[in-house]
């Protein structure tokens, strides 16, 4: 977001090389790479159109337009995200139980776009949603880790600590007021604020039933 970027959690590290995250991430490259090299054609075939959707067609795209992206800025900022709060939800989760959470927030996202916008023929793309929901899991399941983040402050920058209730809350409360956050230009389609809100509250309200049931029963990690 505007002004800090997330690097890693600095309070704890996985137990485990967290390969569900990485291959999201070399997912997300390569479909990037395949929009580079299939122009408009292809994001419009395999982004959400929400009226396509309302009216019954390509469904497919729910699942595809999540690991699209509307430019170098737009992946490179869902990735360093998802890589900044991933691998610790990974591992409090496991594998598969993160990867079906993972693609059920990214669902959800697109379904609470289509629902806030339900005639629209803009395509939408992005992991943005999906990210939300993992965000909003990790403010549940690790409030008071503390979140190594760059400030950046003018010209200046600096690295700092940021407690993860704080950055994420912050971070939710942009995306729910001013409608911000990482969306593809409009001329090319992108995710809109609705699709962060609704996998944040989504990941928020559904995370800790994915983790691991040993975990489950320790509130706040």
């Amino acid at each position: 977001m505007a002004g800090m970027i997330p690097l890693s959690d600095a309070s704890r590290r996985p137990d485990r090389f967290s390969a569900v995250t990485t291959a999201i991430i070399v997912m997300n490259v390569f479909v990037f790479v395949l929009e580079l090299m299939g122009g408009d054609e292809f994001v419009k075939q395999w982004s959400v159109i929400p009226a396509d959707i309302i009216a019954g067609q390509h469904w497919i795209t729910i699942l595809t337009a999540m690991f699209m992206h509307g430019g170098f800025v737009h992946i490179l900022g869902n990735m360093v995200f998802l890589w900044a709060f991933g691998p610790e939800l990974e591992d409090a989760m496991g594998r598969l139980r993160y990867l079906m959470f993972y693609l059920l927030s990214g669902t959800v996202a697109s379904l609470a776009q289509i629902a806030a916008m339900p005639s629209s023929t803009v395509p939408n793309l992005g992991a943005s949603g999906a990210i939300a929901g993992v965000m909003g899991a990790f403010l549940i399941t690790y409030p008071r880790d503390q979140i190594r983040t760059v400030l950046l402050l003018g010209i200046f920058t600096r690295i700092t600590m940021i407690p993860a209730a704080l950055l994420i809350g912050l971070w939710f409360l942009i995306q729910l007021f001013d409608g911000v956050g990482a969306v593809a230009d409009v001329q090319t389609g992108g995710v809109a604020y609705m699709a962060h809100v609704g996998g944040f509250i989504f990941g928020a309200i559904a995370g800790r039933f994915f983790e691991k049931p040993l975990r489950a029963v320790k509130w706040g990690g």
